[in-house]
């Protein structure tokens, strides 16, 4: 198979032409290594615009409300203040006022094809806004059904078992390719006004999972930020998706990534680990992943509300006239309030039952307690909307029939008209309860709405479900399963029974988080994270890998560099004395191997290699040594180091020569108890036994709880092992402990003094390895010039396999990668018929 950095990717990246001037030059270029400058410093300003970086909100609608005047014909439009993306303006340099915004978004409202560029122009000349045209059938299969009826459902824990399920809809292909053809076409309107050396893109929920790729793709260096405004399901859920990695490859091409909750954040880092076998780890409160060179920073934080606009329609006219109509109506009763959508997972019945509950079970409260219950309108169409409707009618009918008594209805269901802001914050207001009892919702300000509200009283109560974003934050609430109907209709009782000076004391805490944490704050805290994710951006070289949607960018390091036939084989043509070093396991046989016999291809090279009296070639390896003399038992002159060094031989016929240290063992009856103690509790992992030290693997075991018991095994033995002349190690999918002293950066020591000691010094070193262990080889071999006195001419390349942090200046994707260069190297001198790249094979390989 050819290598996955051996095509072309420049069609890949090459941006559509735009009226707004030159992009940043492509930084994806041809195979081989890449250019020490890609981007000329010197010459005149790349971007259109001003060096000041402006933010630019996608979202899937427009913070804007639009009319049209019937005579005329023509549009109007003008702020939507209750859109979040309006309202996190506030937290953004310049306020809510600045015309460094930009929003990217559709309209709610269809526009006629024939008034889309004057639409188009007046949006952004009066409002910044750049809007998206989507094609009426595209958004049909794009919104109400992709995103509506089959991703939200999902990500909301409903599995598509079967199509009448709450009208359900299963993977259908072309609704997917629907979505992506969607995300494209914002991707291509972001790309219009995106200064991409300026300019930070801040891109919102689960309608834009497929953006960054599409970003990514076009500007590799883009400052992207992602929040994710619905809950994250757990994997078992979330796997169920037939395209579930091209989704978490293309959140991983942003920078930050957002979550209101932990528990939305562990489960995306359950899904990376077991579907992409990416971990994660904590710096300094940060959890990042990295990924392809690149650290994908999570950020965990819940969206605020809007304090000032709340406020300012709290005291405004209309709606204390509205307070005062509400508090004369509902005078002398007890009043609760639910707000919400209209959909199956605000669980709005289940509400109803529970106040049907507690009328049963309190009759003192009968013509005294009154739930109102207002419903949005719905935002999508179909028949599970429907039947909610009914539902919650059906039962809301039924309690009244039963409990309704003159000038009394025990349920008040408003879902006719939808009301105005003015009339909402009234029922906030007056209401001296708040039932939130949704099944499963991302966040759900409703909660944090009517506090506020109820400011002017200093008092409130909240009974809330346990299943939502907004849960965490409200420890005075008190926490409900809204299946446990019994359970909700009692906490009603015990908020409605709670003494006075309790409820205004878990108001003014909850007020008291609300200040401080409102949606200002919120903006501000992710537009700063954002900067900081991105701060390195353009000290990075940038290279593609992949196509379609599984597209993501490799940043390197400035001094990491792709390592090619090219550019090693003129060095290794003019040297007399070459030191080759190889890593086998994930360098020369892939990880993912079941067997690890060398190839015939891999045995070929390395007698080609070997047969140049010039060149000494050693595998480095951390196996033991029957099974290194086993597989390479053809190669005649081939020196093989064992067990990180233990023993070594210099060619097949030679003797081994083990480590020097004292050959006492007795750490291995300390060690080996704990670690079948790990074995017996960690289905798939097992004990490998060496000479010189003790392996426990993890490979097969499942990737997060392996992981986790992994790092608990590397404590134990350090705590036991403290006292004792050994390291514990942690490798890529193992725990290995050892005598100390021993490493592949002392073999290769060793090694390379004893060629000196033979009068004939390295002038070329070749060192390439995969794992942790071999940065120690790395780091001997680059600083051997000056520690073991090579010659001051001497070529010296150390090479990692896959692009990621290193103490190697070079690297090269994956074992084929590596076997190519080194059949490059073997034929460079003799000139035998060179291999096509797509004939290299492992055999018994998967």
């Amino acid at each position: 198979m050819p290598s996955r950095s051996s095509s072309d990717l420049l069609a890949l990246t090459s941006p559509l032409p735009s009226p707004l001037g030159p992009r940043l030059p492509r930084v994806i270029t041809v195979p081989g290594i890449l250019a020490d400058a890609e981007v000329d410093t010197d010459a005149a300003p790349l971007s259109p615009f001003p060096a000041l970086p402006r933010r630019i909100i996608v979202t899937n609608n427009l913070p804007l409300r639009a009319s049209r005047d019937p005579a005329s014909g023509r549009w109007s439009f003008s702020w939507d203040h209750d859109a979040l993306a309006f309202q996190l303006r506030s937290g953004l340099p310049g306020g809510s006022a600045s015309a460094d915004v930009v929003h990217v978004g559709t309209l709610r409202s269809e526009i006629d094809s024939s008034d889309h560029d004057d639409v188009a122009q007046l949006l952004f000349e009066k409002f910044r806004c750049v809007p998206v045209f989507l094609p009426p059938d595209v958004h049909q299969r794009f919104y109400h059904g992709f995103c509506k009826h089959y991703l939200w459902p999902l990500l909301h824990y409903l599995v598509p078992l079967s199509p009448a399920v709450h009208s359900g809809l299963r993977f259908d292909r072309r609704l997917w390719l629907a979505y992506v053809s969607a995300n494209k076409l914002f991707a291509d309107r972001v790309m219009e006004v995106l200064s991409p050396d300026d300019d930070f893109v801040w891109a919102h929920d689960y309608h834009l999972l497929a953006l960054p790729t599409f970003l990514r793709r076009r500007s590799p260096r883009v400052k992207l930020g992602f929040f994710i405004h619905s809950p994250f399901p757990s994997s078992e859920i979330f796997r169920t998706i037939p395209v579930r990695e091209e989704l978490l490859r293309a959140l991983l091409n942003a920078d930050l990534l957002g979550f209101h909750t932990f528990d939305y954040a562990r489960h995306f880092l359950s899904c990376c680990s077991r579907l992409l076998g990416l971990d994660y780890e904590s710096n300094r409160g940060y959890i990042g992943l990295d990924y392809y060179g690149r650290t994908v920073t999570l950020k965990i934080l819940p969206v605020g509300v809007d304090m000032r606009q709340l406020e300012s329609i709290i005291s405004s006219p209309e709606t204390q006239c509205k307070v005062q109509e509400l508090t004369a109506r509902f005078k002398d009763k007890i009043l609760l309030l639910g707000v919400d959508d209209i959909d199956i997972f605000k669980g709005i019945s289940l509400k109803f039952l529970a106040m049907e509950h507690l009328l049963e079970e309190h009759p003192e409260l009968r013509g005294l307690a009154t739930l109102v219950q207002i419903t949005n309108p719905a935002r999508s169409q179909g028949k599970d909307i429907q039947e909610v409707q009914e539902e919650v009618h059906s039962i809301a009918r039924r309690i009244n029939q039963k409990y309704n008594s003159p000038g009394y209805d025990p349920v008040i269901l408003l879902d006719g008209v939808p009301l105005s802001t003015h009339d909402k914050v009234a029922y906030y207001a007056v209401s001296e309860y708040c039932v939130v009892s949704p099944v499963r919702d991302g966040m759900n300000l409703v909660p944090y709405e009517y506090t506020v509200c109820r400011q002017f009283v200093k008092k409130s109560m909240i009974v809330v479900s346990e299943f939502i974003g907004c849960s965490p934050s409200l420890s005075g609430a008190i926490r409900v399963n809204p299946w446990d109907v019994e359970a909700v209709a009692e906490a009603m009782n015990t908020a409605i029974t709670m003494p006075e000076a309790e409820k205004q004391l878990r108001h003014e805490k909850h007020y008291k988080y609300m200040s401080s944490h409102d949606v200002a704050f919120w903006a501000s805290s992710f537009d700063q994270d954002l900067q900081r994710a991105c701060r390195d951006h353009f000290m990075r070289r940038c290279w593609g890998i992949g196509f379609g949607l599984n597209f993501r960018v490799a940043a390197l390091g400035p001094s990491f560099r792709k390592l090619c036939v090219e550019h090693i084989v003129s060095p290794y043509k003019r040297t007399i004395s070459r030191l080759i070093l190889l890593d086998y396991d994930g360098t020369m046989m892939p990880q993912s191997s079941i067997d690890k016999t060398p190839s015939k291809v891999v045995i070929d090279v390395l007698n080609g290699l070997c047969s140049d009296d010039k060149n000494v070639v050693f595998v480095v390896s951390d196996r033991e040594k029957d099974s290194l003399s086993r597989w390479f038992s053809s190669c005649d002159r081939l020196g093989i180091s064992a067990e990180h060094g233990y023993f070594t031989r210099w060619s097949k016929d030679s003797p081994w020569e083990s480590y020097d240290l004292a050959a006492n063992f007795d750490w291995k009856n300390i060690a080996e108890p704990v670690m079948r103690h790990y074995t017996e509790a960690t289905d798939g992992s097992y004990i490998e036994h060496k000479e010189s030290a003790l392996v426990w693997h993890h490979q097969e075991a499942d990737p997060y709880f392996g992981s986790c018991q992994a790092k608990e095994l590397l404590d134990h033995l350090e705590n036991v092992l403290a006292n004792e002349p050994v390291t514990v190690k942690r490798g890529q999918n193992i725990i290995e402990v050892n005598h100390q002293g021993i490493s592949k950066g002392i073999v290769v020591r060793n090694i390379i003094s004893t060629m000196l000691n033979r009068g004939k010094p390295p002038d070329f070193v070749l060192c390439i390895g995969d794992d942790r262990s071999d940065e120690d080889m790395f780091e001997t071999v680059i600083g051997s010039r000056s520690t073991l006195s090579l010659p001051a001419n001497s070529e010296v390349f150390a090479c990692t396999v896959g692009k990621k942090p290193s103490k190697a200046k070079y690297y090269l994707d994956d074992p084929i990668d590596v076997v190519l260069l080194l059949e490059g190297l073997a034929s460079s001198s003799s000139q035998p018929p060179r291999r096509p790249p797509f004939q290299v094979s492992f055999e018994g390989s998967l």
